[in-house]
Parts: C-alpha cells; sequence; structure tokens
C-alpha cells in the first residue's frame, strides 16, 4: 500500500511529481509580513471536469476524447477512460444524505479505538476526539498516575489506553501552566489524517495485522460499497468489503503519487468515495515518469480502481478556499431588533437563497439596526474552490455547527478495499 517505484530526487524530477507542483497550491511572495498572502493563480484549464461531461452527456450524448461511457445499469451516467482499463468515475454517485452520513461517521465513530490512527503512534488510542474538540477540551500528559489535578478528565473522551494523556477543561489546562505538555483537542483533530476500519493495516511492516483487534465497517457502508464496486466486478461474483482507509485532508494538503498494492487481487476494486471540499485526483500510469491525467473530485463522488487501474499511481491534491468574505459574528445582544421574531424569518430567507443574497440578507439585518455587521458569510470567488453549498445548507442546524465549520475547509476520502 502506498508503494513506490523510485525514492529520493530522482522522484522529484518525473513527470507525476511535475504535476504535483503544476496544481499543488502556492502562496504569492510578499514584502510586508503584515499582509495576508494571496494563492497563487493555478491554470486548471487541462482539468477533466466529469460533472460538465455528465451534464453534456445527459444533453446530446457526446464525450470528449479518450472519454467513455460505461453501461451497466446505474441510475446515471459513469464514465471511463480508453487509455486506463478498469478506472471507473462515478460523478455526483452519492446522495446528499449519504455525503451527510458518512462525514459525520467519518469524523465521529470510524476514529474510535480499536480503529487505528496517525495519532496512536505519539498518544496511543484516543477515544471520543470529536467530542473533545466540540467542547474545547485540552489533551494533557499526566507525568505520573497521581497528577494532582483536582477536576476528574471526562471519562468518554479519555486516552483507554496508557492513561499518560487525558482530555480536561481548558481551565483545568491553564492552570497547569507549562509544567505537562498540553495539546488542544481541535488540534489533534485538524491533525488526524487517517483512521482504519476492518482489517488493521500495519505501517511498519506493511501488511494487513489480521490479529489486531478492529470494529467491523458498518453494514450499511458495506452495502454501498457493493453497489458502487458492481460495475468493476467479474460476472457473478460479489465484492467483500473487509478494510477501510479513511483520508483526511486541509486546505491545500496533497497526497502524492502512491500504489495500492498491498492486496491480494488487484482484479477487485478499491472503492473510493468522496466528501467535502473539492480536490484535484491524478491518475498516472505504472510508473512515475508516465504523465497523470488531472480531474476533478468533488464531494459525492466515486472513483473504482481495478485490474490494470490498480497499477496506476496516483494522488491527490486539496484546491485552496479562496473566499471573498469572511464568517459574520451577529453579537444578538447588541441589537435592539426582537430577534426572537425576526430569527426565524431570517434563518428561512438564507436556506432558500444562494450566497449572495444571505449575504444581502445578513446586510439588511445589521442596517435594520442602525448597526455595521462585523463580516458577512463566506462566498466563494469562483467555480474551482470548494463547491459544498449543498452540505452548508444541510448542515446550517446549530448542532451540526461542528461538522460544517470542519468540512468548510476540509475533505474526507473513505476508500474501502477487498483484501482476500
Amino acid at each position: 500500500m502506498y508503494g513506490s517505484d523510485r525514492a529520493g530526487d530522482d522522484a522529484e524530477r518525473t513527470a507525476f511529481r511535475k504535476t504535483e507542483k503544476k496544481y499543488k497550491l502556492y502562496y504569492e511572495n510578499s514584502k510586508s509580513t503584515k499582509k495576508k498572502k494571496q494563492p497563487k493563480q493555478v491554470d486548471l484549464s487541462e482539468v477533466l471536469d466529469f460533472k460538465s461531461i455528465s451534464e453534456s452527456f445527459n444533453q446530446n450524448v457526446e464525450l470528449p476524447p479518450g472519454v467513455v461511457h460505461v453501461n451497466c445499469g446505474f441510475d446515471r451516467p459513469i464514465f471511463g477512460l480508453e487509455n486506463s482499463p478498469g478506472f471507473y468515475f462515478f460523478p455526483g454517485a452519492l446522495t446528499l444524505d449519504e455525503q451527510c452520513t458518512w462525514i459525520r461517521e467519518s469524523l465521529t465513530n470510524f476514529p474510535q479505538p480499536p480503529n487505528r490512527t496517525n495519532h496512536n503512534v505519539i498518544y496511543g488510542p484516543i477515544s471520543n476526539l470529536f467530542v473533545a474538540a466540540k467542547e474545547g477540551k485540552v489533551f494533557i500528559e499526566e507525568e505520573t498516575s497521581d497528577n494532582g489535578l483536582d477536576s476528574e478528565p471526562s471519562a468518554s473522551v479519555s486516552n483507554g489506553d496508557s492513561h499518560r494523556w487525558k482530555f480536561y477543561e481548558e481551565d483545568i489546562a491553564r492552570s497547569r501552566g507549562k509544567a505537562c505538555k498540553t495539546v488542544p483537542a481541535s488540534v489533534l483533530l485538524r491533525k488526524l489524517r487517517w483512521s482504519t476500519l476492518g482489517l488493521q493495516f500495519d505501517w511498519s511492516n506493511r501488511n494487513y495485522a489480521v490479529s489486531l483487534p478492529h470494529n467491523k465497517i458498518p453494514n450499511a457502508l458495506c452495502q454501498l460499497a457493493k453497489r458502487m464496486a458492481e460495475p468493476a466486478m467479474p460476472i457473478g461474483e460479489e465484492f467483500r468489503p473487509e478494510a477501510a482507509i479513511v483520508n483526511y485532508f486541509g486546505s491545500g494538503d496533497t497526497l502524492g503519487g502512491h500504489l495500492d498494492d498491498m492486496e491480494a487481487d488487484w482484479s477487485k476494486p478499491i472503492v473510493s468515495m468522496s466528501f467535502g471540499c473539492k480536490a484535484i485526483f491524478l491518475l498516472g500510469g505504472k510508473s512515475r515518469q508516465d504523465e497523470p491525467l488531472a480531474m476533478f473530485l468533488r464531494s459525492g463522488d466515486v472513483v473504482l480502481m481495478a485490474g490494470e487501474a490498480r497499477e496506476c499511481f496516483h494522488g491527490w491534491i486539496s484546491l485552496p478556499n479562496s473566499f471573498l468574505f469572511h464568517v459574520m459574528v451577529l453579537e444578538f445582544s447588541e441589537l435592539e431588533l426582537d430577534c426572537k421574531s425576526f430569527y426565524p424569518l431570517l434563518l428561512i430567507q438564507m436556506l432558500q437563497s444562494n450566497l449572495f443574497e444571505k449575504y444581502l440578507a445578513f446586510a439588511l439585518f445589521a442596517s435594520l439596526n442602525n448597526k455595521q455587521a462585523t463580516g458577512v458569510p463566506r462566498i466563494f470567488t469562483d467555480e474551482e474552490n470548494a463547491e459544498i453549498t449543498p452540505l452548508e445548507l444541510r448542515f446550517s442546524d446549530e448542532d451540526d455547527r461542528c461538522f460544517l465549520d470542519y468540512i468548510r475547509t476540509s475533505r474526507i476520502n473513505i476508500n474501502i478495499r477487498q483484501v482476500f
């Protein structure tokens, strides 16, 4: 898994690496240290857009050179590439409800022990990280069992293995000063890079450790993966979801060119589901010297790689979020308007309008009280950005605010595979 054909300086000169650098996030140099750095403009004109291809195909059955339609009985078009047998792209395959469900699960349940994450090496198993981040807790390293802390840690968010690290309220962390190591839970959440479901992958030995304890892949996710895998499966065979790796990416993150090569049968597909902010997927050839094809990945897209496509190097590049405005914070307590009667009308207007109209609604709200708003909602400046407006509207409830805050600047990939 994540194998490579060459390492070191040679990799920097490969065609795959050059394409990674072409689309990677870089910032303009600024002489002023106070001026916020702006991302450099990236030419995306050569990036394949399967959403546009699907819309064009539905209208006039036309396809660009090298793209083929896969007729497999699905209710929406599925596409392949002439030069990449075993590669399938399902634009918008997942419903909005499915996207919201698996975003929630990826943040709350999938990183739960005994499932492993990238944090295990340093901190050991961490329970309920998302809950701790939502509650503003701080991870504290305890030097001895008699740590002298007056307040008991929350049992629901404590380290269940060595108990050297525990979550405490922020005021407890402040009272400790620099006497012990502390890490805000929100920082740990943002540094979460992967979690594993089903059979656990041993990154040190690069194989599946069947003896390691693990949670099974949820049945609903198994059934979804089986349904998505059908076009790539041999006739009469059913996909068996046995392991999954969940990747978490922030704005501008990348997953370099790699192979998923540790499964026994490469004829079986890897089912890759995308959630959150838009990204660029790079599909290369059997060598890093083969120039990869770039394509957009949006929330709800599904990619299959089976057979020969399993031998191709591939990777992801997350796009930066460029916004015209920042998030608005309205101090309702300072407004003289009766918010209890006005706010429901404002909320309805927000949910039924587009992003620019939301800005106008907030501006109107402020002007009615002769107040100047402290900001305005995020508005994307162009089509190449996150494209998560449906998710923003679905996660608009106060209880879902924590998911919205995360997904506005992040993306999640769930990669499901048959190991044996």
